[in-house]
């Protein structure tokens, strides 16, 4: 999977507390993105098998809004996220090396 630089905030949103359900717009907000670039990165990494989700059971009236999907890293999904966030942090150090002095 292409790792872009919004997929890698997500993931680490995601990681900040990995057994954590969080539903999309929290972690959009997290990301610092917007809700609509979070949708289509979450159905991604659900496809992908890092991430389940549920919907919550909610009576939408008397909660006064739509019902949220929550979602949370896999095992094997947490483990793909630590691999993407050291492999662009891995990038970085080598596309901006520290000077010797």
């Amino acid at each position: 999977m292409r790792m872009t630089t919004p997929r890698l905030l997500v993931l680490r949103a995601l990681l900040a507390d990995p057994a954590q359900e969080r539903y999309g717009l929290e972690l959009a907000g997290e990301a610092g993105l917007e809700p609509g670039t979070i949708y289509p990165i979450l159905v991604a990494f659900e496809t992908a098998g890092w991430l389940s989700s549920r919907e919550e059971d909610v009576d939408v009236h008397a909660a006064g809004r739509p019902r949220r999907r929550y979602y949370r890293l896999t095992a094997a999904g947490e483990t793909a996220a630590r691999t993407a966030l050291d492999a662009a942090a891995a990038r970085r150090r080598t596309a901006n090396p520290r000077p010797a002095w």
